[in-house]
């Protein structure tokens, strides 16, 4: 038998009021980031994976209604199926669409509060914080541990995450936060890059 909480009404208390999305998405827009796929994205995604030694890791940005993994890394590699999110979590596309499982809705997941906080968050076992057991990643999904740093870029402004997930609890350590915002650092400095017409 299970048991399942009551839930505040609205939104969960995971998702903090985003002030910062309208400047967010003018910042994102301006480095021609948040609305496609990136190779390069995925690369970074794929090594973020192998460092901590995870399924499931992204490069996340996040606008006013919902996020987007415009860097993705999965265990089996197919990035055009809706994994690891699945259809019911969507928000946005359809069954059809290109870039299919990079939309998620802003009240799912972690990465909302990382950005909103501006601060990195471990997660060892989610189930062991009221606040975020009761988030929809992880009876849909089944998400147990996650680590996330912000990327805030020169103007200050929390553009989006990078993060790290598995599907059972992880002790991170002090050695993973530093891995995880040392990598959120390098993200930083290579998609400032793209202002005035650079690439990567």
């Amino acid at each position: 038998m299970s048991y399942d909480p009551p839930r505040p009404a609205g939104r969960l208390l995971l998702t903090p009021e985003d002030k910062d999305a309208p400047a967010r998405v003018r910042r994102l827009r301006r480095l021609g980031l948040g609305e496609r796929a990136e190779p390069v994205l995925d690369a970074f995604a794929d090594r973020l994976a192998e460092v901590a030694a995870v399924p499931y890791s992204m490069v996340n940005f996040i606008d006013e209604n919902r996020q987007f993994f415009a860097g993705l890394h999965t265990p089996d590699g197919n990035l055009s199926v809706d994994r690891p999110i699945p259809a019911a979590v969507a928000d946005g596309t359809d069954g059809n669409a290109p870039g299919v499982g990079r939309y998620m809705a802003r009240d799912y997941g972690f990465c909302p509060y990382v950005v909103v906080r501006r601060r990195a968050l471990v997660l060892e076992d989610v189930c062991d914080y009221p606040r975020f057991a009761g988030n929809p990643v992880v009876d849909e999904i089944g998400v147990r541990s996650y680590l996330g740093a912000p990327l805030i870029d020169h103007t200050g402004i929390a553009l989006g995450t990078v993060c790290v997930v598995d599907l059972e609890p992880r002790p991170w350590g002090r050695a993973g936060l530093e891995a995880i915002k040392s990598m959120a650092a390098e993200l930083v400095e290579q998609l400032e890059q793209r202002e005035g017409g650079g690439g990567f």
